[in-house]
């Protein structure tokens, strides 16, 4: 039991750590997440955390959030999930609550300006390290096919500005469909 409590203590600290003093949106969050649960604990096999992403991504809702949730039932179950989102929201939460009452303070003062838009660059540069290191481990962990399918959906969104959402939806059936015929083939 010890080692459970020890396990959800970790977690709620990781998860309220990397969230308060993440910058950036989910995707940032996510390399943070991968780095420590992956690269510092070894909670969490990379290609696992790769799946456990994707499906963080493709729920409805905040990516950093749905990330803690599925981490953090990985880990843990039901009550490792609660420990993540409660760490998760509690920072921005807290954060959000200051800046709205200082809010006409923060919107003129030249400094605050100034840094916000520094730390679009180094945003910027973090989801570009997340989408290297998720492209490579398609690459190097996967099918032909599933390197196809990530090709493909980067044209049809960034090329024909198809909607995010019909490329998820065409990409969960393409993984139903390869999941089902793989399931036939074995059985034959």
């Amino acid at each position: 039991m010890e080692s459970k409590k020890r396990v959800l203590l970790k977690i709620f600290v990781s998860t309220l750590y990397l969230s308060a003093f993440t910058f950036g949106g989910g995707y940032v969050i996510v390399t943070l997440m991968k780095k420590k649960f992956v690269d510092e604990y070894h909670w969490i096999e990379e290609g696992e955390m790769l799946d456990l992403i994707a499906i963080a991504q493709s729920a409805p809702g905040a990516i950093a959030v749905n990330g803690a949730i599925v981490v953090g039932y990985k880990l843990a179950g039901i009550i490792g999930a609660l420990t993540a989102i409660i760490a998760t929201i509690l920072p921005p939460f807290v954060i959000i609550s200051l800046i709205s009452v200082f809010y006409n303070a923060f919107r003129t003062n030249f400094i605050v300006s100034s840094m916000l838009e520094g730390m679009q660059a180094g945003v910027a540069a973090v989801i570009a390290s997340v989408v290297f290191e998720m492209a490579g481990g398609v690459i190097h962990g996967k099918s032909p096919v599933s390197i196809t399918i990530m090709i493909l959906a980067f044209l049809a969104s960034c090329i024909l500005n198809i909607n995010v959402v019909y490329i998820i939806l065409v990409c969960g059936l393409l993984g139903v469909v390869r999941t089902l015929y793989a399931k036939r083939r074995a059985k034959q």
